[in-house]
Parts: structure tokens; sequence; C-alpha cells
């Protein structure tokens, strides 16, 4: 072996490029030393050289060096892919070919050179500020584009002696913009000649901010610190107050459209302007649905649909107003859309000593509309006015709570067979999954699944008892509800009366046949039926509750009970049983010596010792009579919603931490209370407090664990 070779092979073993025992190592040294060799030679004579001379060497070298690299990252594809990875796996600062030709870039050519071409922007961009040509910025895009180049100005921000200059670059660039716009003669201010007078300020900022965006990459954006600059230059704050506060103010409450048309055009290139201007139609617009909600304020309480038509009135007039004045401009539908919020969600009607809210108002147009009257709908009416719900629905803002609510009212329709249409039931719950998704009409549709599943079933016994020869039975028809879908909240107690024991019994028989193992329990408070009288010489049919039911049917067996008696004999909870007898006595089909029924008197002044009989005298001009009343304590238990509202959200709270952290694994306090709001806010506002409390119980669940080394960090358990 000769020396050269050995010495040959000894080097390259100590070299580190070859440490790893994988090719590339070599290559890539080479290719790094010819890099910064090369741009250094470029360099030399720089000091020669003017500033402009400097920008356009800049310019012309860097469209060449960036082609090469391109290519050089494509040919050493193998050298990044294995040996550059290798190293990057070992814990090395090695980067790839073309963050490495980047950075030699940004060392070698681009650092060295940055006052200089610096100074040469900005005389480019002083020299097109001052040209007839402002508004065209092609005459410089293309120098200042390739030399302010987005990667490279990442690359110098992530270091912070870089950054140092970048932000030197910035103040220098907005201090040369506050000289050429303080020289800048405005006309002066007229009141009567807005439109003069904003029109040359907004070609100004307009130009101003189109040249920025042009040309300087985002890490380097400035444009809000230059357009508020510009702004507060050429429209000083005095004369801003008057424009806004006198002149605008009255031109949008005289709802001058033409006029502001007009002033639109400037107005919108002059953002501080039109902010301004959003602002005061937004509360332009609060101020008229709140006067026209007073307006028909004491008849909205009885009359739901005028409370709906008064609010849609007002937003099809500035959906208009603003569609045809501004273009249909986002920031004014935004500004129609806080009104109308702020007027739904803010707002509430007094009737008599309380106050019913938007919400309520809204639910009870719904019950309006959806159940049986007078007059039947039109599907073409009905759809117009279903739109219109919706509406004022998506403004909303605590939308679990309208979903208990609606879910109550569509109970009572269904189980009281009170719908005016299926279709219609239907085609409402399909509206509200579309603004609120399918999680929102869950147990809705559920709820109406259940009615169509019922109505199978009835016939489906109906042929059951046919087939095997049940006669002992009332005609009676089902509803079989699935228990986590309707909101009933307690089952009480009832013997059943023995007329109706064969029917109840031959339908579990027949249920459990085709569903073993599920449970039903009856809820005899919404359940009804008829009985026909044989105690008065004329035949009446009562048309009752089954609470009525079992307690009449009780004088088959006995024309005098007591009301202890009939307590032993139901089982019906005390309260609701005396409610009962009430209502009877009250209709004259019960009597009790003890209660004088032409007085006002009270379920309460009922004693159990009191004796009951049939009233034999008992006479009506109709021969069908409705006694099926609802009971006090049954309906207040069935609509509640407060006591339960908080822990439902509490626990939709505490779902979506744990779903956002399964899916982020760690996160920042601050970022998770956000994001959980950020997802709740369609269905409702959650309270911060709640939100960091819930955090709180998941730590002490450990389905959550703040980080040892950052506090204010949360990370994921499984």
């Amino acid at each position: 072996m000769s020396r050269s070779t050995s010495a040959k092979r000894f080097k390259r073993h100590h070299n580190p490029y070859y440490a790893s025992g994988i090719t590339g190592g070599e290559l890539y040294h080479h290719i790094q030393t010819y890099l910064e060799d090369k741009l250094n030679y470029i360099c030399k004579d720089v000091h020669q050289m003017s500033d402009n001379d400097v920008l356009h060497l800049y310019e012309k070298n860097w469209k060449n060096y960036k082609n090469m690299c391109q290519k050089l990252d494509n040919v050493c594809n193998y050298v990044n892919r294995h040996w550059v990875e290798h190293e990057l796996n070992a814990g090395s600062d090695i980067v790839d070919i073309n963050e490495l030709s980047q950075r030699i870039w940004k060392n070698n050519f681009f650092k060295p050179l940055f006052l200089r071409t610096a100074q040469a922007c900005f005389n480019l961009i002083s020299m097109h500020r001052n040209t007839d040509s402002f508004d065209d910025n092609k005459p410089i895009e293309n120098d200042l584009y390739l030399y302010l180049n987005k990667d490279l100005i990442e690359l110098m921000c992530s270091d912070v002696v870089n950054a140092a200059a970048i932000g030197s670059f910035e103040t220098k660039f907005l201090q040369l913009a506050q000289d050429f716009y303080l020289k800048q003669n405005v006309s002066s201010f007229e009141p009567d000649q807005i439109f003069e007078y904003l029109t040359p300020i907004s070609k100004y900022i307009h130009n101003e901010i189109n040249l920025i965006m042009s040309y300087l990459p985002q890490k380097m954006s400035i444009s809000k610190k230059l357009t508020n600059m510009v702004q507060d230059i050429l429209i000083p704050q005095d004369i801003f107050i008057i424009i806004i506060l006198e002149n605008l103010k009255s031109i949008v409450q005289n709802e001058n459209s033409q006029e502001l048309t007009r002033l639109y055009k400037p107005i919108s290139q002059i953002p501080k302007m039109k902010n301004e201007l959003a602002k005061l139609i937004e509360t332009h617009i609060y101020m008229k649905g709140m006067n026209a909600i007073k307006y028909v304020n004491e008849k909205i309480t009885n009359d739901p649909q005028l409370y709906i038509e008064t609010i849609i009135d007002v937003h099809k007039k500035y959906l208009k107003f603003a569609q045809d004045t501004f273009d249909g401009e986002q920031i004014f539908i935004t500004a129609l859309d806080k009104a109308c919020g702020k007027l739904i969600n803010n707002v509430t009607t007094e009737a008599g000593n309380s106050s019913i809210t938007p919400s309520e108002l809204l639910l009870r147009y719904c019950d309006v509309l959806l159940r049986k009257g007078t007059k039947t709908i039109a599907e073409t009416d009905f759809e117009e006015k279903s739109n219109k719900i919706m509406i004022v629905f998506n403004y909303i803002e605590d939308k679990d709570i309208f979903e208990r609510l609606y879910r109550n009212r569509l109970a009572k329709r269904l189980i009281g067979q009170l719908s005016d249409s299926d279709d219609h039931e239907k085609s409402m719950v399909i509206q509200l999954q579309h603004i609120c998704g399918f999680e929102y009409t869950t147990k809705l549709e559920r709820m109406l699944q259940d009615v169509d599943v019922s109505k199978t079933l009835t016939s489906d016994y109906e042929k059951y008892c046919e087939n095997h020869h049940i006669t002992d039975i009332v005609d009676f028809s089902i509803m079989v509800l699935t228990s986590n879908s309707w909101s009933f909240s307690e089952i009480p107690s009832l013997v059943i009366p023995v007329e109706l024991k064969s029917t109840s019994n031959s339908f579990i028989d027949f249920y459990n046949h085709d569903h073993n193992g599920r449970k039903l329990l009856w809820l005899h408070q919404h359940s009804k039926g008829e009985l026909q009288t044989s105690f008065t010489s004329q035949k009446y049919i009562f048309q009752v509750s089954t609470y009525q039911m079992a307690v009449l049917l009780l004088f088959n067996k006995s024309l005098t009970w007591t009301a202890e008696g009939l307590h032993d004999e139901t089982q019906i909870k005390l309260d609701t049983l005396l409610q009962v007898i009430s209502s009877l006595l009250k209709n004259k089909i019960l009597a009790c010596k003890n209660i004088n029924t032409y007085n006002d008197f009270k379920h309460t002044d009922i004693q159990m010792n009191y004796v009951i009989h049939l009233s034999n005298d008992f006479k009506s001009k109709k021969i069908r009579l409705n006694l099926n009343v609802p009971l006090k304590s049954i309906e207040q238990k069935d609509i509640s919603v407060d006591e339960t509202i908080n822990n439902d959200r509490r626990m939709v709270i505490q779902a979506t931490i744990v779903r956002i952290m399964k899916a982020r694994q760690i996160l920042e306090y601050a970022l998770l209370i956000q994001e959980v709001i950020q997802q709740l806010t369609p269905r409702f506002i959650p309270k911060i407090p709640v939100i960091k409390k819930t955090i709180d119980t998941l730590i002490e669940k450990e389905y959550l664990e703040r980080q040892s080394d950052d506090k204010n960090t949360l990370k994921y358990l499984a």
C-alpha cells in the first residue's frame, strides 16, 4: 500500500462526513463550500457600487441562484433521503440541500447586503409614491419581491439579530411613509363636502395597502400599522368625530341610501371609517327594531305571530338596505346580524307581572303553526312561515334551552294527537337539523319515529287479538315511547281499573313476545279515554284522563265513596287525586254535600272524610264533553327546564373538553377555553368560570394533568 493511498484513507476515516458510513457526506460538504465561495466572489466588489446597482446585482443573482438550487436539490434527492436523514436522526444540526442553500444565501449574500439593498428599496418606494402612477405597482413589484423573498424573511426573523434588522427595516419604512403623507396637501374639510374630502384620502390609503400587500411577505406585514398611521395623518381626530358623529350619523338615521351609496365608495377604502359606519348601521337597526317591538308590545303576548312578523320585517328591510346600499358587503351583513342578535336575545316582553323571552314567543308561534286549528295551512304558506321561524331561530344564543322546550311542546302535540300535519312536524325538525346538526335533533327525530312505530304496533296488536280470539278488551290505541327521548320525569302510581286490566295484560304479552328484554312503564298521567254514562236518562260521552276514568269507574262498584276510600282504591298521589275530584265536582258529575260547587273552591278544601256520590241530576247541552284538563303538578314537572339545564351543559362542556384534548393531546389552558367556546357557541354560550371548573374536575378525575414544567399547559391522559 502506498503512503498516499494510506493517508487518503486515514483522512477519509476521520472526516466527520464519513463517520456514519453512508455515502453523501463528502458531496454535501463540497456543495456547501462551493456555494459559499461563489457568493463571496460575487460580493467582492459591492463596496464600489451604488445602492441601486447592488439591488440589481441582488436581483440578477437571486434568479440564477434560485433556479440552480432547485435543480441541485432534485439531483441530491438521494443525499437528502439517506445521509441527511441519518444525520438528523443522530441529533446533528444538518439540514437538507434546499434549506442549506437558502441559509448560505442569507448569511453570505442577503445579510451583508441588507442595509444597502434596503436603502435601494426605500429609494424605489419613495420614487414610486411621487409618480403619477402611484396606483400601479407593477414597475417595482418584481424588484422588491425578489429582494424581500418570503422564505428568506422567515429565516431572518428566526434569528434575534436578524429580526432586529427586519424591525429596523419596518421602522424606516413607516418613517418614510409618515414623512411623505405629512407633506401631502389634502383639501380642507367642509361639512357639506365629505365625498370631496374623503376621495383623495381613500386613494392614498388604497394605493398604500396595495403597495405593501404586493411585495411584503406575511412575516413583514405592517399594513395595519401603516394604515392606522396614514388615516391618523390624513383624517385628524377632530375631523373624524365630526364626520362620524354628526354627518354620517344623520345620514344613517335618515336612511339616505343614495347619499350613503355615494359616500361608501371612498369610505370602503378607509378601514377606520368603514368600521365606524358599520357600528352606526348596527345601532340604527337595533333601535329601529326596539321601537317596532315596543309598538306591538301589548299584543304579542297573545299573538306570537305578530312578534315574529315584526322581527322579520325589520330583518327583511335592513337586509335589502345593506344589499342595495353597500352591495351586500359582509361587514354590513355582520352589523345586521349583530343588531338582530341583540334584539332577539336581550329584549324581553312584559306580560303582567312576568316577562316573556323571544325564545318563548318563538316556541309559541311554532306551536300555533304546527297545532290543529280552524284553518288548514297551505304547503306554500307553511314553508314561508317556517323559513321565517328559522331566520329568528338562527339568532337565538341558548339553542339548547330552545330544543328542550320545543321537545316538551312537541310531546304534547304528539301525545294529544294535536299536530296539524306529520309532514310539517318532520319538515320543522329537518330545518332545525340543517342549522344545528344531526345531534341537536336526535331526540326530536326519535319522538317522531316512535309515533310512526306506535301506529304499526296498534295495527299489529289488533291482528294479534283477532288471531288469538281475545275479546274481553276495550278498543284502544297505544303509543310506545323511548324513555331517553321523551321528557317525562316521573312515573306516578295508579291501580289500573278492573275494566282495563285484561287489555293492559294482553298488550304486555303481545309486546314482550316480539321485544323480549324491554320493560314497559305505563304513563297514566298522559293517557286518556272515553266513558259513556248509564246513570242519566240522556246518554253522554265523557272524554277523560286515565285518573278521572279510574275514579269514575269505581262508582260502578259503589254509588258513594269517601275521598279516603277513592285514594285507597286508586293509589293516586293525594294532591293529584284531589284535583281530579275537584274537576269532576265543578263539572257537576260528582256531588258532595260538604262542597258548594256554586262557590269558588280549591281542591285543597276537600277533606278525606267527605262523602262523594254521582250527581243523578246531571244535564248538559252537549252529548260529548271534554273533562280532561291538565293537572298543575304534572304540567309543572313536565315543562321543568331550569333545574336540569345547567347539569346538562356541564356534561356537554366536559365531553367537549375531553374530545378536544384527546385529539390535541397537549394544549395551552387559554387555547383550550377558546376552542371550547368556539365549538359550543352554535348551541349555547358557555360561561368561562364553568369551563374552568369543569377542567379542574377532569384533572381531579385524572383525565387531564398540568405539565410539570409549564402549569399553563394541559396534557391528556389516556
